[in-house]
């Protein structure tokens, strides 16, 4: 594998990353907004997810008629959001209140769950740079061994 390959690949991990920790921000932020049970002009804000899909292309050194690939790197395939249910609080003086059941609904987010994946997508961010910052390291020597 190429040395600048490295440099792509690394880059499209902390582009995923990134948006992993942006939507997680957006889910978080949207933690107390409310809608109104079963009403689809006022819904509930559900959580978002983000699905990564592996970047691949295809290998020169394949035989021929036998295609082979090789990872290029990270993508994000999609952000579908949480089919789970949304949370139902009993608050019959909101604006937002079902009528009939005094029932409001609120997104379906677990704070513990948004944590986590912050966490997760933290870690993958610096073992992005961790990565970056070998690759850059191991070209900088090579080319202090052309200096001579």
């Amino acid at each position: 594998m190429p040395l600048l390959d490295v440099f792509g690949i690394s880059a499209s991990g902390l582009t995923a990353s990134r948006l992993w920790l942006d939507i997680t921000a957006n889910n978080i932020a949207n933690l107390q907004t409310a809608g109104r049970p079963n009403d689809p002009l006022n819904p509930a804000y559900r959580r978002k997810v983000p699905v990564f899909a592996e970047k691949l292309r295809q290998a020169l050194d394949s035989p021929p008629g036998q295609p082979s690939f090789n990872a290029a790197g990270v993508s994000v395939a999609a952000v579908v959001e949480d089919p789970s249910p949304p949370r139902l609080v009993y608050e019959p003086s909101h604006p937002l209140a079902d009528p009939n059941t005094g029932y409001v609904a609120y997104p379906n987010i677990n704070i513990a769950n948004e944590m986590v994946s912050m966490i997760a997508a933290t870690r993958a961010y610096e073992a992005n740079v961790t990565v970056l910052n070998a690759a850059k390291d191991m070209a900088l020597r090579a080319l202090e061994i052309g200096r001579g």
